[in-house]
């Protein structure tokens, strides 16, 4: 590399960083994974300078300070996109978790997540390591980085401008809810034919604690279907991620 482009090169790289950056920060299932700030920040700057060795063509030719700024804003926005694509995949997950969580009877059985701090519903916590195991599995992160790549070439660095239209990602986020609770749809109907069970139950027998009796039934039924649906479902896990990685161009 010539020593008069090594400028360009370096700003071209940060500003690349600020693209990838959010996504090992700010994305699942990177953030189900604990790993050091420091180390994320290194590691976005490392596969910027990859990509940039890889595609010349994308470093900025001799920017300035007025430039650089107003390019740094448009690549944070456009790695923010690649986020809002994987956190609506990971949140429909957490939905249709804390549904079942709410008809197994543990709404209040939160989870601390060790990587986020947050709460997390217990079933939806299982969904989403689950989705971040599949996801790495099928090498959603090298497709991740693929996309990322190729990015350079449809969108230059500092040349991103936000979509006109919102019916893509309104489609998108239609069609990745109706998914995932259809990922729980089988013990979400079994919990609820368990539910009309101790209804009619409740009617025919007053004197029995529906509600203690209830709480037990629900939770066997539960533990027994939670394996079954992992087995079965993996297909439709697998269908999630590969759709979530399809639609990010189109959001773009």
């Amino acid at each position: 590399m010539d020593l008069t482009t090594l400028p360009d090169w370096i700003a071209s790289t940060l500003l690349l960083g600020l693209r990838i950056g959010p996504v090992i920060a700010l994305a699942p299932p990177f953030t189900l994974v604990r790993m050091p700030l420091l180390f994320r920040v290194l590691l976005g700057l490392g596969l910027s300078a990859g990509l940039l060795g890889a595609a010349p063509q994308a470093i900025l030719p001799h920017p300035s300070l007025a430039r650089l700024i107003p390019a740094a804003g448009c690549e944070l926005a456009f790695g923010l996109m690649f986020v809002l694509a994987l956190q609506i995949l990971f949140g429909a997950l957490y939905t249709a978790g804390r549904t079942i969580d709410m008809q197994a009877g543990l709404g209040l059985a939160l989870l601390i997540d060790p990587t986020t701090r947050a709460q997390t519903p217990l079933v939806g916590m299982l969904f989403a390591y689950a989705a971040g195991a599949v996801f790495f599995a099928l090498d959603g992160h090298l497709a991740l980085l693929r996309l990322i790549g190729a990015s350079l070439d449809l969108v230059p660095l500092g040349q991103w401008a936000l979509p006109t239209s919102l019916a893509r990602l309104g489609l998108f986020m239609g069609t990745i809810f109706s998914m995932a609770l259809g990922f729980g749809g089988l013990v979400i109907a079994a919990l609820f034919l368990a539910d009309l069970c101790i209804a009619l139950m409740a009617r025919t027998v007053p004197q029995m604690n529906v509600l203690i009796f209830g709480f037990q039934v629900k939770t066997i039924l539960l533990l027994a279907t939670l394996p079954f649906l992992f087995g079965v479902g993996g297909a439709l896990l697998i269908r999630l991620v590969t759709a979530t990685l399809e639609a990010i161009p189109a959001l773009l």
